[in-house]
């Protein structure tokens, strides 16, 4: 499944009301770790059709951004039923960001 790119205009859709787990990744276009994260957060999203994915640049969703207290990048983030049930801070390795979801 391919990667959404999440904005304060979608995220009622692809979070919210989303039938799916969601993984959001909080990243900036300047952030190293962020770059080191991204494609693992990719594969996840190509291995996991049980997961929607999507990726928000901190720097053009501000609001969104704050909403979850982010205040370092890269912030993984999962959701549930419209409802966040995991956070972890730094790029992580692919188990340990899966493991958001037991």
């Amino acid at each position: 499944m391919a990667v959404i790119e999440l904005t304060q205009e979608n995220y009622q859709k692809e979070v919210i009301e989303s039938d799916k787990p969601v993984l959001i990744d909080f990243f900036a276009t300047w952030c190293g770790p962020c770059k080191m994260v991204s494609p693992v957060v990719d594969q996840i999203a190509n291995e996991r059709p049980d997961i929607k994915v999507c990726k928000l640049d901190v720097d053009k969703n501000l609001d969104l951004a704050r909403t979850f207290q982010v205040m370092s990048v890269p912030t993984l983030v999962a959701m549930k039923n419209g409802k966040m049930i995991n956070k972890i801070i730094g790029a992580m390795p692919k188990a340990q960001i899966l493991k958001m979801f037991d």
